[in-house]
C-alpha cells in the first residue's frame, strides 16, 4: 500500500502510508495556495485526528495562515463555514469510510468545494516544490477555536423555506442513530431532536472506536437493523465517520438502501423546487424515472463530489448527489450533505404520511450488484475497458468519461479505477437481483478472458 495523492487530498494508513511529514508537506502546500489566507479546519473521530489536526494547524500558521479550527464537525460543516467566513479555504481531516486505521487530508477551495482538478494541481506541484516559504515569528498566523458555524449550519438546514419542520415535529419520530462514534454524532443527535424526534442513539460517543465497518453497507448495520425492530422505532439513520453520506433502515428493520436516500431526497425536493437533477454515473436509474415525474432531467456527471457540483452549476440543478447516500442541496451547502439529506427525507414522510417502506414502494425500484477487482494497473485496465467496449459495440450505448458505462434501455453497468482505494469497480443495475447479477458475470468472464 503507498500514500493515495489526488487533486482532492491524500489518504493513507496513518504511521504507515500517511506519516506526520506527509500532513506537514501538504498542509504546507495548500496553505501557500492559500496565500496566508484563513484556512477552515476540521476533524473525524479517528484516534490519529487529534494530533493530526495539531500538526496541520501548526503548519499552517508557520506560512503565514489563520486557522479557524472547529475541532470534531461533519465535513459538510467545514465546507458551509469555508463560505460563511469567508476563508480562502478548508481542510478536513478524515478518511471518510475507510476502516479505522486510515486517515486524509482533505481539501477544499473557497467556495466551499474540494478542489478543482486545475486547483489541485497546483498545490500538489507547491508540495513537490522547493518554493514554500515559512514566516517569521512575527508574521505567524492566528489560531481561533470557534464551534459556533455548527450551530449556523443547523439552523441553515431547520430555515429551509419548504421543510415542514412543524409537520415533522407533529409527528414525533421515533429514529435509532448509528453515527459510528464519528463526527455526525453530536450534530446528528442535535439537528433529530430540534425536529422533536424520539432519538436512541446507537453509536454517537465521539470518543470511542468505530463499533463496526465505517460505510453504511446493510452488512454493516446489522446492530442498527435490529434497535430499529427492538425499539420499535419509525425508521434508522446511518452516518458515515464524516457525516457526508446518510443510509436509512426502515421500521420493520429492513436496508431502505443508500442508493435510495437522494431518490427519496429528490423526490421531497422536486415537488417544492422544480428543475433539473444531476447525479454521477454509478447512481441509480430511478433517480431519471423520479424526475421524470416531475417533468425534469437528470444530468450525469463522472463520479466524485467536485464533478457533481460543477455539473450542478452549469444546469442550476436543485438538488444532486451520489448514489453512495450523499445528497447535496445547494441552499445549504454545495456538498454532500447527511444531516441535510436526514431533514428532507423526514420531510417528505411528514408531508406523505406514509412509513419509510410504504414511502420506498412508491420509488422507482431497480437492484443494484457491486464487485471489485484488485490488482489491476491503469494500463492494463486501459486494455479490458476497450475489450469491453468492442465486445459490446452495436449492443449498447457508451460512456466513457469515468471508465466504462454500459447503457442498455432498462440496465447498465459501469467499470471504473476508485478515486479512495487502489481497486477497480464494477457495478451494474436492473429490473431484477437475477438480472444484474448475469449483466455483471458478463462483464467478469470476459475482464477474465482479457486478463487470463
Amino acid at each position: 500500500m503507498a500514500l493515495m495523492i489526488s487533486v482532492s487530498g491524500i489518504r493513507g494508513i496513518f504511521g504507515l502510508d500517511l506519516t506526520p511529514e506527509d500532513l506537514v508537506r501538504y498542509a504546507a502546500a495548500f496553505g501557500a495556495w492559500c496565500e496566508r489566507g484563513t484556512v477552515v479546519l476540521g476533524r473525524d473521530t479517528r484516534p490519529t485526528s487529534t494530533p493530526a489536526a495539531r500538526i496541520v494547524a501548526a503548519t499552517l500558521q508557520s506560512v503565514g495562515c489563520d486557522v479557524l479550527d472547529l475541532g470534531v464537525v461533519p465535513t459538510p460543516t467545514v465546507g458551509f463555514t469555508v463560505r460563511q467566513a469567508g476563508a480562502r479555504g478548508g481542510l478536513v481531516i478524515t478518511a471518510s469510510h475507510n476502516p479505522i486505521e486510515w486517515n486524509a487530508l482533505k481539501m477544499l477551495g473557497p467556495d466551499g468545494v474540494f478542489l478543482s482538478a486545475e486547483d489541485g494541481c497546483q498545490v500538489l506541484e507547491l508540495a513537490r516544490s522547493a518554493r514554500i516559504r515559512y514566516v517569521p515569528y512575527t508574521e505567524l498566523g492566528r489560531y481561533e477555536k470557534n464551534k459556533r458555524y455548527l450551530d449556523l449550519h443547523l439552523e441553515r438546514i431547520l430555515s429551509l423555506p419548504y421543510l415542514p419542520v412543524e409537520a415533522i415535529r407533529k409527528r414525533r419520530f421515533r429514529v435509532v442513530l448509528d453515527a459510528t462514534n464519528g463526527a455526525g454524532s453530536r450534530a446528528a443527535l442535535r439537528l433529530l431532536q430540534e425536529l422533536g424526534c424520539e432519538v436512541l442513539p446507537l453509536y454517537c460517543n465521539e470518543g470511542e472506536p468505530f463499533p463496526h465497518p465505517p460505510e453504511p453497507l446493510p452488512e454493516n448495520l446489522n446492530d442498527l437493523m435490529d434497535a430499529v425492530r427492538a425499539f420499535g422505532a419509525d425508521l434508522g439513520a446511518a452516518l458515515d465517520p464524516d457525516a457526508d453520506r446518510l443510509a436509512l433502515v426502515c421500521e420493520d428493520g429492513l436496508y431502505f438502501g443508500e442508493e435510495y436516500t437522494l431518490v427519496a431526497a429528490a423526490d421531497f425536493v422536486l415537488r417544492h423546487r422544480p428543475g433539473p437533477v444531476v447525479a454521477n454515473l454509478s447512481t441509480t436509474r430511478a433517480i431519471e424515472d423520479l424526475a421524470a415525474r416531475y417533468g425534469q432531467l437528470v444530468y450525469r456527471t463522472p463520479v466524485g463530489e467536485r464533478h457533481v457540483v460543477e455539473g450542478m452549476r452549469l444546469v442550476d440543478a436543485v438538488i444532486g448527489g451520489e448514489g453512495n447516500g450523499g445528497v447535496i442541496l445547494p441552499e445549504v451547502h454545495e456538498g454532500r450533505d447527511g444531516l441535510t439529506a436526514l431533514a428532507l427525507v423526514l420531510g417528505l414522510l411528514a408531508e406523505t404520511g406514509l412509513r419509510l417502506s410504504e414511502l420506498g414502494r412508491t420509488l422507482p425500484r431497480y437492484v443494484m450488484v457491486k464487485d471489485r477487482l484488485e490488482g489491476i494497473s491503469p494500463d492494463l485496465l486501459a486494455h479490458l475497458l476497450d475489450r469491453v467496449e468492442q465486445a459490446y459495440a452495436g449492443r449498447a450505448e457508451f460512456d466513457t468519461r469515468d471508465g466504462l458505462r454500459l447503457m442498455f434501455p432498462d440496465r447498465w453497468v459501469h467499470l471504473r479505477a476508485s478515486n479512495t482505494e487502489p481497486i477497480v469497480r464494477l457495478y451494474a443495475e436492473a429490473p431484477t437481483r437475477q438480472e444484474a447479477e448475469a449483466l455483471l458475470e458478463a462483464i467478469r468472464r470476459l475482464l477474465e478472458e482479457v486478463s487470463a
